[in-house]
């Protein structure tokens, strides 16, 4: 997560012309549904739920029940369960440990577990209108996961299999100019060691309560080193990163978030105090 994504023309003036990680298609499923319901990607599919999202599910809506006969009262809402969140949460980061945040391919039977992990975070979301309240968006947010990923010829054309390795992929989010700065850096091997960034500038605007448009803006390498390294195949790069389209952010807390894109792409990202970007 063929894909098919607008790269805009580069002018041969400007070789140097800045994401969500890459704003990271996010909808959030109603309360006491299965969170693939409402999902306009899957809409016409259907998803087995792993034995972790039912037991979950059927664990809340016990509870939600028990609370609602005691009480007397009828919810249409069920209440924040902040206890299940941190678990689910803790699982992810578990079920990611050791394969570098998704980049170069995931075993089909580790992604369905961590995609239904998601689906049940999702469902669980705090705040289910993100762009309402804008600025729980802003800042600086690091990629832990992406189901973006770079095979075969393209990562051999990158030099991604031997001296160019991937650093953190970070997005920053400035909300009082609609703009959104991807960083993605490289470390490259060899006798001079040395270390640079792509950088691709975006910016987006408001779609619905809890999608933004995006359009890309410009996007440069630094060093010139690195430049030279990537030029041939800098569309490559490009492709592979070009935030162009439209963002739904499925769930967001003060620590995480996570979105889907119109290409079909999951993106979770955790909050970071890295700001050299």
């Amino acid at each position: 997560m063929a894909t098919k994504l607008l790269h805009p023309q580069i002018p041969t003036s400007h070789v140097l012309p800045s994401s969500i990680p890459m704003l990271p298609k996010m909808i959030r499923s109603q309360p006491q549904k299965s969170p693939s319901t409402n999902h306009p990607i899957h809409s016409n599919l259907t998803v087995p739920r792993s034995s972790f999202a039912i037991k979950v599910t059927e664990s809340s809506s016990s509870l939600v029940g028990d609370q609602e006969e005691e009480e007397g009262i009828a919810t249409n809402e069920s209440p924040i369960d902040y206890s299940t969140i941190a678990r689910v949460k803790t699982d992810i980061n578990k079920a990611m440990q050791g394969i570098n945040r998704g980049i170069f391919g995931v075993p089909s039977e580790k992604k369905s577990e961590i995609e239904d992990m998601v689906k049940v975070l999702e469902s669980l979301n705090p705040n289910p209108h993100p762009t309402v309240d804008i600025d729980k968006l802003g800042g600086c947010w690091k990629l832990i996961y992406s189901t973006i990923t770079i095979l075969g010829s393209k990562r051999t054309k990158l030099g991604l299999r031997d001296f160019i390795s991937l650093g953190d992929f970070l997005q920053v989010i400035d909300v009082a100019k609609g703009k959104a700065v991807n960083v993605i850096m490289f470390h490259v091997r060899g006798l001079n060691l040395f270390s640079g960034k792509l950088i691709i500038e975006a910016s987006f605007k408001i779609s619905s309560k809890s999608r933004v448009d995006i359009s890309y803006n410009t996007s440069s390498i630094v060093p010139d080193q690195l430049m030279n390294m990537f030029r041939k195949n800098y569309d490559i790069l490009l492709r592979i990163f070009n935030p162009d389209g439209w963002l739904e952010i499925t769930y967001v807390d003060e620590t995480l978030r996570i979105g889907r894109d119109d290409k079909g792409n999951i993106f979770i990202l955790e909050r970071s105090k890295e700001t050299n970007t």
